[in-house]
């Protein structure tokens, strides 16, 4: 399993969310990024989920 990294912004810069945690794929990681989202009422702010190689699968601005 790979290591990925989610973060969520205030528009001020200031970071709301700031965690990683672990999928088998990228596909499964926006999954699971997106469901964090959701769960957290993050959807609508500014938001990015990371890949161990620094690949962007999510990104919300």
């Amino acid at each position: 399993m790979k290591s990925y990294a989610l973060t969520v912004f205030e528009k001020s810069g200031e970071k709301l969310l700031d965690e990683t945690f672990h999928a088998p794929s990228d596909e499964e990681a926006k999954n699971i990024a997106s469901a964090r989202l959701q769960e957290e009422g993050f959807s609508d702010h500014t938001h990015r989920c990371v890949s161990p190689e620094a690949k962007l699968i999510l990104f919300h601005r």
